[in-house]
């Protein structure tokens, strides 16, 4: 497959949710030709993750979409991907105190390492991923220290990095913005958030709970905007942020 004239090639790790259809918006205002990059790896609400991540790629134009399977759910370990329950209705203190029970062993670092492969194979040099330092649940894989750890590692581990051909540069232009202001961006660039699934623990026909920690923190930040959140909720009012609000409006765009 070639590239689109002028344009570079990126892969963008796509989860179908709010924060990586934020990325995948980004990357391509940047000017460049995206490679979207999903993963079922036996997540509890993967069926919904994925409907949201092949409507995205479409809709924000990606030149293709892969979804990979990855069997992290075989070990276990985690609320989602064992059967530990999901946390719901924590405080936001308590979101920030310690590593939550959602917590998926090595799964970024997983992920980061099969988008390193995909564009050694692409020849791109760029890697997007959304996470996210200030809004988020406690993941050590979210930490700057962790990119700028797996930024030196990537330099050692692919034929392109020690050749000296190409140097891989991970974005994570999410990582200092709090949701609200990652909202804010995306609806700049025409996100339609609606497209988008959060939720940890969606029923069968994707709705959200409104109560575990990926809920609560996107509710906050469309909240924080003066905006009601256009995702499907079991019962509205079980989110901390019910609210006579406007109506968030993307211009055309993504999750």
């Amino acid at each position: 497959m070639r590239a689109t004239r002028g344009k570079q090639r990126a892969v963008v790790l796509l989860s179908g949710g709010l924060d990586s259809a934020t990325v995948l918006a980004i990357a391509r205002s940047r000017g460049f030709e995206v490679h979207a990059l999903s993963f079922r790896y036996g997540q509890r609400h993967g069926a919904a993750e994925l409907r949201s991540a092949r409507r995205l790629a479409r809709r924000l134009g990606a030149a293709r979409h892969l979804v990979v399977d990855v069997g992290l759910g075989r070990f276990g370990g985690s609320a989602l991907t064992g059967n530990l329950a999901v946390p719901k209705g924590r405080t936001l203190r308590a979101m920030g105190r310690g590593i939550p029970a959602t917590y998926v062993p090595a799964r970024n670092t997983v992920f980061l390492s099969l988008a390193m492969a995909w564009a050694e194979v692409l020849g791109a040099a760029d890697v997007f991923i959304g996470v996210n330092a200030l809004d988020y649940s406690g993941y050590p894989d979210c930490r700057p220290e962790y990119l700028r750890a797996f930024r030196r590692m990537a330099r050692l581990a692919t034929r392109a990095g020690v050749e000296g051909r190409t140097e891989l540069r991970i974005h994570a232009p999410l990582l200092r913005l709090t949701k609200a202001q990652i909202i804010r961006r995306g609806l700049a660039l025409g996100v339609d958030y609606s497209l988008t699934s959060t939720c940890y623990d969606p029923d069968s026909r994707g709705a959200a709970c409104g109560r575990c920690d990926a809920c609560r923190l996107r509710l906050k930040g469309f909240a924080e905007n003066g905006l009601a959140d256009p995702g499907r909720y079991r019962n509205r009012g079980q989110g901390p942020f019910p609210s006579k609000l406007k109506p968030a409006r993307g211009t055309g765009g993504n999750s």
